[in-house]
């Protein structure tokens, strides 16, 4: 992220002007233009829906310079001009620009109201779970780790579907190895449960165990495809943090999508920072950044 700079008493009365971007300074190793950057602005919100803010030039220049070294490329509109001639490097591009900030029962009361929604379902099969921003699998799995407390089983009648349209960090979730500091303030008794520690040259890290991996199938969605490979009826979605990097028309057209993939009586998760009240003829709020369908039956609570 872009730090705002400030300037010492001694030069508040001479202020500077701040160097446009296209101005070259020793500092960055590539040409990095106004234009370069509205150019990946339009690109990543085409590709992924990402409206990115005029705050955000630093951290894409951070980003992308990587894959300039990388392709060989002298300037970034060396490297635009190879986005337009190699899908392959389209998605890495997606890959570098997308944030994948998580953690395990990450926003904990969410968890807590699953528990308690599949405790009242019962034993009804399958409860299809959609993880719609699945990033490195922390998500998914702390999903599957509910259900399994909720049924007192290792094999809950759940079958989760995870996805993200980074496929780097969908690979890294569907292995299910993460280094042990991500789960050091998790309950000793789950981790017990749930995880296998590593040994020898691997004590620092540590794999969720096999039951929790058969629940998850892990797979590529762009949230903007006008159809997903995820079926309904759904019981339950997660998009959690992620609607924050769309517009307010992206959300709302996702939203569409989504509507009709849950059950009248399903729950929609957000991320505490989402809102989706300008899509009220769509999903209305329980409280707590949980949705049901606007045309959902009153009692379901």
């Amino acid at each position: 992220m872009a730090r705002a700079a400030t300037l010492g008493r001694d030069t508040a009365a001479r202020p500077v002007a701040p160097s446009p971007i296209d101005t070259a300074t020793p500092l960055r190793e590539f040409q990095f233009t106004t234009a370069d950057f509205e150019k990946i602005r339009r690109l990543i919100h085409q590709q992924a829906g990402i409206s990115l803010s005029p705050a955000k030039q630093d951290m894409v220049y951070s980003r992308l310079s990587r894959r300039l070294r990388a392709c060989g490329d002298k300037t970034f509109a060396e490297y635009l001009e190879r986005l337009e001639r190699n899908k392959a490097e389209v998605e890495t591009f997606v890959n570098s620009l997308t944030t994948n900030l998580t953690s395990f029962f990450r926003e904990a009361h969410h968890f807590e109201i699953l528990v308690e929604r599949l405790q009242k379902m019962g034993t009804r099969q399958p409860i299809k779970i959609w993880c719609a921003a699945a990033s490195t699998g922390e998500e998914p799995y702390s999903i599957a780790m509910a259900a399994c407390e909720a049924f007192n089983s290792m094999t809950p009648p759940v079958q989760i579907v995870a996805s993200d349209i980074d496929t780097q960090v969908l690979a890294q979730g569907e292995a299910g190895v993460y280094r042990a500091d991500r789960i050091e303030r998790m309950d000793p008794a789950r981790v017990r449960r749930f995880f296998l520690k590593g040994v020898g040259s691997q004590t620092d890290q540590v794999r969720v165990r096999p039951e929790l991996q058969r629940m998850i199938s892990f797979r590529r969605v762009n949230l903007l495809d006008a159809r997903y490979s995820v079926s309904g009826p759904l019981d339950f979605i997660f998009c959690r943090n992620v609607m924050i990097y769309f517009d307010k028309p992206t959300q709302y057209g996702i939203l569409q999508r989504f509507a009709p993939l849950l059950r009248p009586e399903g729950l929609l998760f957000a991320g505490h920072s989402e809102s989706f009240l300008h899509a009220a003829d769509l999903f209305r709020s329980r409280g707590r950044t949980v949705y049901e369908r606007s045309d959902a039956p009153r009692d379901t609570r």
